[in-house]
């Protein structure tokens, strides 16, 4: 096998959670991100990141959120890690000022003799 992992990333809409009780909601929300894994990484072995699951469990049993961004890590030993996908924003750079502080001294100084 390859000493690489294998890593994707999804997003998956968990909308069919809705279609069972209110109380089963983000148990539903867990059997489908599994299922998905399984078929999109061909594997049984599926583990969820305790932080994905701290993700989910947020918001209650009741209120799973409606879609979520994955990262899927497939191991050597064919073990699918899923984990939240955060992305990373590139810094921005800083605007330039309009006005500087030339300008307003200079501004200043003609007030100054103005009087």
């Amino acid at each position: 096998m390859s000493e690489e992992n294998t890593t994707r990333i999804y997003t998956v809409n968990l909308s069919k959670a809705w279609d069972t009780p209110k109380y089963r909601r983000t148990d539903r929300v867990i059997n489908i991100i599994k299922e998905f894994t399984q078929r999109h990484m061909q594997t049984n072995k599926v583990k969820l990141d305790q932080d994905l699951n701290r993700h989910i469990w947020s918001r209650g049993k009741t209120n799973p959120p409606r879609k979520i961004r994955l990262r899927m890590i497939k191991e050597d030993d064919d073990t699918v890690i899923v984990s939240s996908f955060i992305e990373e924003k590139a810094p921005q750079l800083e605007p330039k000022e309009s006005v500087t502080e030339e300008s307003i001294v200079t501004t200043e100084s003609k007030d100054s003799q103005k009087e």
